[in-house]
């Protein structure tokens, strides 16, 4: 078997919310090809295209790489899946820094049972905002710089707050406590304007995979790379060279991929930024992972939906 296509579907430990959309499995698709294993997983609210889309174009480029021709598929996570599969890893030399934890869930009861999940906080921690009352998220966010008062803080908005809104909570907070604030709005005029009325350290991601227009500005601490959605990972070493251009920081963050893929995202995190610690948190909110204990996917977790010699 040279050329094979697989689905899987991964139960999450308790129901996750991507813009709007609730999901308690993660659906995907494994590719193989001679060179090794590529991921193809859309992000349910964030990816342009569907999983039975991506599943459809994935089976068109095997069919052209079983002829001998060589496929470019135009989905960004068939892109990316492809482009894994067939690329000449280079050896890893040193570890990366330990991925940092993403937070998430309804503020009061984080507040409420702080004491069981606090104390494994690190030196820097992920908080997904915009989702719930801004004065919760505010609470939450004073308890975790009080217990904790060396504790880096990410927050990360999704673009879901218009420029009021995301004035009105960074104007609650020492921007010198926050690491950077992901993407409060859904414009880079929004952004430019709330970073710098209140000084609020920012980062760009949504608004990078969406094509959208950004300049270099005093606040603009990061970008956020996910491989996935941007596709082409050549798209992404765009970025890369333009965020050491610029000194900004590069943080690889994963989609919810299975196993396979973030080990990937892991190596290329290692490359394009390996003194940052990457965004690759997702694997505890998964029930189960599709790799065996030789570390390679285990067939009993999958469903063959093509295979070719």
């Amino acid at each position: 078997m040279r050329y094979a296509l697989y689905r899987y579907q991964l139960p999450f430990t308790q129901p996750l919310s991507f813009h709007g959309r609730v999901e308690s499995v993660r659906q995907g698709l494994l590719l193989r090809t001679p060179l090794g294993w590529g991921e193809i997983a859309p992000l349910p609210g964030f990816s342009q295209e569907s999983l039975a889309e991506a599943e459809t174009e994935a089976r068109a480029c095997l069919e052209q790489l079983a002829r001998g021709e060589t496929p470019a598929p135009r989905l960004p996570s068939v892109q990316f899946g492809f482009d894994c599969a067939r690329r000449h890893w280079p050896a890893q030399d040193k570890p990366l820094p330990e991925p940092y934890p993403l937070i998430q869930g309804a503020p009061q009861d984080l507040l409420k049972h702080w004491k069981e999940w606090l104390h494994q906080t690190p030196a820097k921690a992920k908080l997904k905002v915009a989702r719930y009352p801004m004065r919760d998220e505010l609470a939450l966010i004073r308890l975790l710089l009080d217990r904790r008062p060396t504790l880096n803080l990410v927050l990360d908005a999704n673009q879901g707050w218009t420029r009021e809104e995301a004035w009105a909570f960074c104007g609650h907070l020492d921007p010198h406590r926050i690491e950077y604030l992901e993407d409060p709005c859904a414009s880079f005029e929004d952004i430019a304007f709330v970073a710098s009325r209140t000084g609020m350290p920012v980062a760009l991601d949504e608004l990078l995979v969406q094509g959208k227009p950004w300049q270099p500005i005093p606040q603009l601490k990061a970008l956020v790379l996910k491989p996935m959605l941007l596709g082409a990972l050549a798209n992404s070493e765009a970025l890369v060279a333009r965020a050491r251009e610029l000194r900004l920081k590069v943080i690889v963050s994963s989609c919810f991929e299975s196993g396979v893929g973030l080990g990937q995202l892991a190596r290329l995190a290692a490359e394009w930024a390996p003194d940052q610690a990457p965004g690759l948190d997702t694997r505890r909110w998964l029930a189960s992972d599709l790799l065996g204990a030789d570390g390679e996917p285990d067939p009993a977790c999958l469903e063959t939906l093509y295979l070719r010699d």
